[in-house]
């Protein structure tokens, strides 16, 4: 079953933290963050606590939009697009693995949007989440 982390509202998830609880994901997490706060890609990680999942989340944005959130599980990391009905046809014109598209299309709306949430424990996955990373910094 899978078990979220990062619980203790006393303990910031700072790199040592984060490599003890991603254990062998967390190179794929390095990747990630290196990649996306590079000049390229210019997004702000931005780590809370909140109160309402009793648990840390990461708020990745560019500039004041929010681009992905993300979570740390038991071995991996989830990180979680929310599009709009307007925006999330474009997904399914991405280079992305088909199973996350069938997932996407699978996917509940919470409220108005749409979520499309990637569980990432290999670095092979790093470049999905940044090919839906580049989308969602394109539209409006």
């Amino acid at each position: 079953m899978e078990k979220q982390l990062l619980g203790d509202k006393e303990t910031y998830p700072d790199t040592n933290i984060l490599q003890k609880t991603l254990k062998g994901s967390f190179g794929s997490y390095n990747l990630l963050m290196n990649t996306i706060t590079s000049d390229e890609h210019g997004l702000n990680p931005e780590w809370r606590y909140y109160n309402d999942g009793k648990a840390w989340l990461c708020k990745v944005v560019y500039k004041k939009k929010t681009v992905f959130w993300m979570s740390v599980w038991d071995g991996f990391f989830k990180t979680a697009f929310y599009f709009t009905e307007k925006d999330y046809p474009g997904i399914y014109d991405l280079d992305i693995a088909d199973h996350i598209k069938k997932a996407f299309a699978e996917s509940k709306p919470v409220g108005k949007l749409i979520p499309l949430i990637i569980d990432v424990s290999e670095e092979d996955q790093v470049n999905e989440v940044l090919k839906i990373t580049a989308y969602k910094m394109r539209i409006k």
